[in-house]
């Protein structure tokens, strides 16, 4: 995951987000915290769309290219909450994964909730087969929420269209909902600049990408048109200028969202 600006590290030093060519920043949330998302997301979503903690089906929540996992934890705390008097164990379950073996390994060893969360190493441009395991192993068919965060401009720059349309495509396959934010076109031109300032090659496939311009827009084509969603609602755009749209399968049911998120 990435962002399309300069930004200054803990130490004081300038970091380059182009040194990740796959968006694998070891130091992401110090410069793009959780909260920044948090605070679009109702901490009802998980009610509003009908599911409830402590009955007798799991919950389950997928999180796309978890980095480190501080979000992934964030989001957990962010949905399921618990009473302080009297806790009980949680029936709603997270899988996070990411490409990246360092930043999985730092997930798992700084993972406050195992009996909840888990975090798995995975391409999921080559294999969605531990996906599906997963979902076996819980008794469910798709997982009731996943996120795609900031996670489709890599994907589409080191696979090129076809890439990016069949990530949609498979996410949108073991998904009820799929909260997306995709990152706008300024920010492709950005980490192409960068990469090259680097003296590293381009990516292989920016001159050739025929999706360009407003790429939520163009996901949210394919999403409709090809994989069985419907957009749901936006929460409004990040400090960045994203999107975050809620996409549901159509013919699932749930309650309405509160009045208090901006339907589009």
């Amino acid at each position: 995951m990435a962002t399309c600006q300069r930004v200054k590290d803990p130490d004081g030093d300038v970091t380059d987000p182009g040194a990740a060519p796959y968006g694998n920043f070891m130091n992401y949330y110090s410069f793009n915290p959780p909260e920044n998302r948090l605070s679009l997301i109702p901490a009802t979503l998980l009610h509003d769309l009908g599911h409830r903690d402590g009955g007798e089906e799991p919950t389950l929540i997928l999180d796309v290219g978890c980095n480190s996992g501080e979000l992934s934890v964030a989001v957990y705390k962010h949905l399921v909450r618990q009473p302080e008097e009297k806790p009980q164990r949680s029936t709603v379950h997270l899988l996070g994964f990411d490409l990246d073996e360092a930043l999985i390994e730092r997930a798992q060893r700084t993972n406050p909730l195992r009996s909840n969360i888990s975090f798995i190493q995975l391409d999921i441009t080559e294999d969605a087969e531990q996906l599906q395991g997963y979902l076996r192993r819980h008794g469910c068919s798709h997982f009731h929420l996943c996120l795609c965060l900031a996670v489709t401009m890599w994907v589409h720059l080191n696979h090129g269209d076809s890439g990016l349309l069949q990530l949609l495509s498979r996410l949108a396959s073991v998904s009820r909902h799929l909260l997306l934010e995709a990152q706008p076109w300024k920010c492709y031109r950005s980490a192409a600049r960068r990469l090259r300032k680097l003296g590293r090659s381009d990516f292989e496939h920016f001159k050739t990408l025929k999706i360009q311009g407003d790429v939520a827009q163009h996901a949210t084509e394919h999403l409709e048109r090809h994989c069985g969603m419907e957009l749901l609602q936006s929460f409004g755009s990040t400090a960045w200028d994203r999107k975050l749209l809620l996409f549901r399968r159509r013919g699932v049911c749930q309650e309405r969202p509160d009045d208090n998120t901006r339907s589009l």
